[in-house]
């Protein structure tokens, strides 16, 4: 029997999402005259300019950033180092080397004054591992600050770029045990409790992602499960839209996902997202179900290369194999105003390999899928 077209069988993300809502207002209002079409003209001229609307401040887009931002810990002075060093590219876009030097010395300060009280919140058995990073942070702060002083922008960049990764080393060594427990429902399906880095070889060449299995445990564990199998080995990309998404996961044969060997079943993952101050995640609800319409998720769609699982429209639980890249492009699908975020799960970022990823489309795929780090943070199961 034939393989079906891909835009049948494909569990996909819904449609362009991004389509101007004005518009999509008149044309809902076309057939019902003109007392409809006054009644939005009123509607649209009493509501604010579109900007009032935009999230306050500038989303984060980083990926790394977001991924230091969703380690569920709570150390606030480091945090604080952390969080200074990363606003300090609104002083850097704007060109002002006097701000950004007074802020990253204030950064050097807080670190050196702060610095035995953060040591002592780290275990007694990665107190060691933590002072050698905090060696390694001063030296980098100091080179930090010379090129603030100096106005290398690129030199900045790089020392900027090191420091914030000895941060983000020294902040997973925080992390302790497993952070919540996974609903007794879902004990058969497999979990990651931690994160695990994964090489998605292309047809164009290497991406290397992060995902997060603290925020989302089981769809992060359903796509290290299946890249340990082999299963995306070989794969085309099954949906391809330039700033949009790149999805893939779909078997050949009649199956939409992931077939258990054991039950001749699909496997099923439930839409799982974890919003911040909540014990665990929320599955197969929506924010809009929710009614938490200004909520934004710890793994938000806010990067170039979000990683998220696509689910079918009927159903928001039957999501087997098939992920996507979210091709985050800041005047298509603004973070905080994707639509995207509450209705699909985030599970990870793509760190590495971003010029190899603007080059794809529907005529590649993934030649191999290889887990490089993390894998013994997999549990088959409960």
């Amino acid at each position: 029997m034939g393989r079906k077209p891909a835009f049948v069988r494909a569990k996909r993300i819904a449609g362009n999402v991004t389509r101007p809502i004005g518009r999509s207002l008149v044309q809902a209002c076309g057939h019902l005259g003109a007392a409809c079409l006054a009644g939005l003209l009123i509607l649209l001229l009493a509501v604010p300019e579109a900007r009032a609307a935009l999230p306050q401040g500038n989303a984060v887009t980083d990926p790394s950033a977001l991924l230091r931002n969703a380690l569920p810990i709570e150390q606030k002075d480091l945090q604080e180092i952390q969080h200074r060093l990363e606003a300090t590219s609104d002083d850097l876009r704007a060109k002002r080397w006097p701000s950004l030097a007074s802020s990253v010395r204030r950064s050097q300060s807080l670190f050196a004054s702060k610095r035995e009280a953060i040591l002592a919140s780290f275990p007694p058995t990665d107190r060691n591992k933590a002072e050698a990073l905090f060696a390694q942070l001063s030296d980098q702060l100091q080179t930090l600050v010379t090129t603030a002083d100096g106005q290398e922008r690129e030199a900045f960049l790089a020392a900027r770029r090191d420091v914030l990764t000895s941060i983000g080393d020294a902040e997973a060594l925080l992390v302790g045990p497993f952070p919540f427990t996974i609903p007794d429902e879902y004990a058969a399906l497999p979990r990651l409790l931690g994160r695990a880095s994964v090489r998605l070889t292309t047809t164009k060449g290497d991406l290397i992602a992060v995902v997060d299995g603290y925020n989302a445990p089981l769809t992060a564990g359903a796509f290290v499960d299946l890249v340990q199998r082999g299963f995306y080995d070989k794969l085309p990309f099954i949906r391809a839209e330039d700033f949009y998404v790149l999805q893939t996961g779909d078997p050949a044969g009649d199956a939409d996902g992931y077939i258990d060997p054991q039950t001749k079943a699909e496997r099923n993952v439930p839409l799982e997202i974890m919003v911040p101050g909540q014990a665990l995640p929320f599955y197969n609800q929506t924010f809009e179900e929710l009614g938490m319409f200004k909520a934004e998720p710890v793994l938000p769609f806010n990067a170039k290369g979000t990683l998220g699982w696509a689910h079918s429209d009927e159903s928001l639980g039957d999501g087997s194999s098939q992920f996507f890249l979210f091709l985050f492009e800041p005047e298509l699908t603004p973070a905080g105003l994707n639509l995207i975020d509450g209705r699909y799960a985030a599970f990870g970022y793509v760190v590495d390999g971003f010029d190899v990823m603007e080059e794809l489309t529907a005529d590649d795929g993934i030649v191999k899928a290889t887990v490089i780090d993390g894998a013994e943070n997999l549990q088959p199961h409960a």
